[in-house]
């Protein structure tokens, strides 16, 4: 894997000697900006061509013009000198050259000069019009380099059922049940803007499969974007569209072998002159379950042993030898336990770990799987179908638990593919381009960092002056929906038993809140709201779309689901109409351009119905100790910003070790209860901590908790896994220590009772 290097990430004003280096001008305010490029191109670069052009013409007010390379301010060229879609941006003689590895690094290099102009990669789906400017410069000793540090990044569309796809209908005038080549090539075009060059096509029923849309394979092609396929969707077929029970029998390989090999031959006859693809193999049911026709674990086994190895035959044959092709494994449910009893998967294929759905990675890559030659991926969540509960209306996953899962993976040698669920592109917004940023730039952001790249986001999103004034609201709005998704506040759960609950959805009841706690989180959205309105004002009028989108729709209608669940019938009932008169603005602003992007009640769950819950805790006095208030520390102990309820967790290394000082006021038996971020086990063993008072006999407590038990659901629910034990205390000061016994722990809260 090739390591980036960067001499310089941004335009900067460099002091040498106390001279201010000298600026060159590219873009005087009266001409247009001049450029060059090779003779021949590929055709992704004369894709980020035009989207450069168009991105100048709005900056400036002027297209740029070609001409030839002694006179042109812009010189676009190839560098075999460089890493793999990598680019180099350097000033030489008043002008800025622009190397690229490939065609996809010099789309890189060309797009990095968009966003040295202003320009956001949210330009299109965010409607983040760019500031018009008189005056381009950049410093005359200008230089970075840049390369991946994961060599493909993308996202898996998914769940499309009630955003992108009836938004694409419309988007694509009327094309039913197709997410359509326009729809792609938008998407396309925001991956080429984030750096990416990887993706998963929608697929659930309803959709028509990718390969079905004439020329969607070639403009993919066209873009940089290698295509690949989800974990139940083996060489590149879409089994929920294309695989005809009525016409082939049974998706049975222990019965019907030949028509199911025939179905995938025919997938590879028709990619084997792409340039890229990307094969998944194994297999499973049609959409998502265990295969069809084995009942034992060995039959299990056997079968899909011998699907994985016949699998290469077919590549062999069909595209070429199969240790040259990108092959993904992903061992995902039952296929881990299959893997994990001695599933033999070639040493050239990547596997794929995945998170469990809600954000937190449940295996990495072993010591010995570190050395394949496949390398490792990850699949990863930032929205999310069934149980305990959806999350498919907003994305609010912290943004500290996307640093720490995928730099946990990167230090796992996890570098060669990482794909990310999205149900839409334009929701996910800043959860989807951190995750890239950091597949692009595994350092582009630290734990201590995360802070400052969020508000360096909103900045350039809306300017200096509003993105720092929004930085403390969304900061809140995150550590609010961490403790409490806004899809989660029903406290209801989904796939439950279909004989006790209408379609296995337990309804909107009681909450575990006090109506002290009910009154405070109230409060606090009340208080964001005041800001938002505040700072509204001050948007660029041509950014107000983007504003609300991006901030008033999603701090606003969050802010409604808390009063609907938690405040009485009449105030219930108004914020249940506000958030409908929010997502109708939603659909129209823009002059109807998002028309059934926002669904504000998909799968038309309890929690979106018009009803309130009834409070039923108990009031209990309490003090808490936030993780990041310790009073000493081992080393590599490393504070996660945006992440847990204290919006500071911090992540222990095995034998980590925290020391804190409490107070109290009188001596008595008190409960004390630790709050951690409910990781896994990433490496397949177990996730155990100590906690012991005034240098006591440590109590140790394990985080380990099956898939899908009880516990787990209600951890990924309130975002914090809790322990707690019974101490008797003295009046004065103590002293707590929490120790990590094995990797993968990461400390939140103490409560104390």
């Amino acid at each position: 894997m090739v390591k980036r290097r960067i001499l310089c990430s941004m335009v900067l004003a460099l002091c040498v000697l106390g001279v201010q280096a000298a600026e060159v001008v590219w873009y005087d305010g009266h001409r247009p900006i001049t450029y060059s490029v090779p003779k021949k191109v590929e055709s992704v670069v004369k894709v980020a061509l035009e989207l450069w052009k168009n991105d100048m013409q709005q900056v400036t007010g002027l297209e740029p013009i070609i001409v030839n390379g002694s006179r042109a301010k812009i010189i676009l060229r190839q560098s075999k000198k460089l890493p793999a879609d990598g680019f180099r941006i350097s000033v030489k003689g008043g002008q800025i050259i622009i190397e690229g590895s490939n065609g996809r690094g010099m789309a890189y290099g060309l797009l990095e000069l968009s966003r040295m102009a202003g320009v956001s990669p949210w330009i299109w789906w965010g409607d983040v019009v760019p500031e018009k400017k008189t005056r381009l410069t950049i410093n005359e000793d200008y230089v970075t380099e840049q390369s991946p540090s994961v060599e493909y990044r993308g996202i898996f569309i998914n769940d499309e059922d009630w955003s992108l796809r009836p938004w694409s209908n419309y988007f694509e005038k009327g094309q039913k049940g197709q997410i359509g080549p326009k729809t792609y090539r938008k998407i396309f075009e925001l991956l080429l803007r984030l750096r990416a060059n990887a993706i998963w096509p929608a697929m659930h029923t309803g959709t028509t499969a990718f390969f079905k849309i004439p020329g969607a394979k070639a403009m993919a092609d066209s873009c940089g974007i290698v295509i690949g396929t989800s974990h139940c969707e083996p060489l590149l077929r879409n089994n929920v569209d294309e695989w005809d029970v009525k016409v082939r029998g049974a998706f049975n390989y222990k019965t019907n072998r030949e028509q199911v090999q025939q179905y995938w031959i025919e997938r590879l006859q028709e990619v084997k002159k792409s340039k890229d693809n990307m094969f998944t193999i194994g297999m499973r049911g049609i959409h998502d379950g265990s295969m069809e026709g084995y009942k034992t674990t060995q039959e299990k086994l056997d079968g899909l042993q011998q699907v994985i190895d016949e699998q290469q035959e077919l590549l062999r044959k069909y595209i070429g030898a199969p240790e040259q092709q990108m092959q993904v494994f992903v061992p995902y449910k039952e296929v881990l336990e299959l893997y994990e009893k001695g599933l033999e998967v070639p040493d050239y294929v990547t596997l794929m770990w995945c998170d469990d759905n809600y954000g937190y990675m449940t295996r990495l890559s072993n010591a010995e799987e570190q050395q394949r030659m496949g390398g490792g991926g990850v699949y990863y969540h930032l929205s999310y179908w069934g149980r305990p509960h959806d999350y498919l209306w907003l994305t609010t996953t912290q943004p500290g638990l996307i640093y720490n899962e995928m730099r946990e993976a990167y230090d796992h040698n996890v570098r060669k593919l990482w794909i990310v669920n999205v149900h839409d592109p334009k929701v996910a917004g800043y959860d989807l381009e951190l995750f890239l940023d950091m597949a692009w730039n595994i350092d582009c952001v630290s734990g201590e960092t995360l802070n400052n790249h969020y508000q360096s986001w909103l900045c350039r999103q809306f300017g200096d002056q509003v993105g720092e004034r929004l930085f403390p609201v969304m900061h809140e709005y995150y550590r609010l929906c961490g403790e409490r998704r806004p899809e989660f506040m029903g406290y209801t759960q989904v796939e439950l038993d279909k004989k006790k609950y209408n379609r296995g959805l337990s309804p909107v009841s009681e909450v575990p809140l006090t109506p002290q706690e009910a009154t405070v989180r109230l409060e606090a959205f009340e208080r964001l709201k005041a800001t938002v309105i505040a700072v509204r004002p001050h948007v660029r009028p041509e950014l107000a779309d983007a504003f609300f989108a991006a901030i008033e729709y999603p701090v606003f209608a969050t802010a409604a689901m808390n009063r609907k669940i938690l405040s009485d019938s009449v105030e219930s009932h108004r914020a249940y109409e506000e958030i409908q008169s929010l997502t109708k603005r939603y659909n129209e602003m823009n002059g109807g351009k998002w028309r059934y992007l926002m669904d504000a009640a998909p799968r038309q769950l309890p929690v979106f119905e018009d009803v309130r819950a009834s409070l039923m805790k108990q009031g209990e006095a309490s003090s808490c100790i936030n993780a990041c208030d310790y009073v000493e520390a081992s080393e590599r102990v490393k504070t996660i910003q945006m992440l847990g309820h204290s919006m500071n967790a911090v992540a222990l290394p095995k034998d980590g070790r925290l020391t804190y000082r409490l107070e109290v006021e009188k001596a008595g038996d008190y409960t004390l209860q630790t709050a951690l971020i409910p990781t896994q086990p990433n490496d397949n063993g177990d996730l155990r901590y100590s906690v012991s008072v005034d240098g006591g006999k440590p109590t140790v407590f394990s985080l380990k908790e099956p898939f899908r038990s009880e516990e787990w659901k209600q951890n990924v629910l309130r975002g914090q896994a809790l322990r707690e034990q019974r101490v008797h205390l003295s009046a004065g000061q103590h002293i707590l220590t929490i120790r990590a016994l094995d990797a993968h722990i990461v400390f939140d809260q103490f409560l104390i009772r």
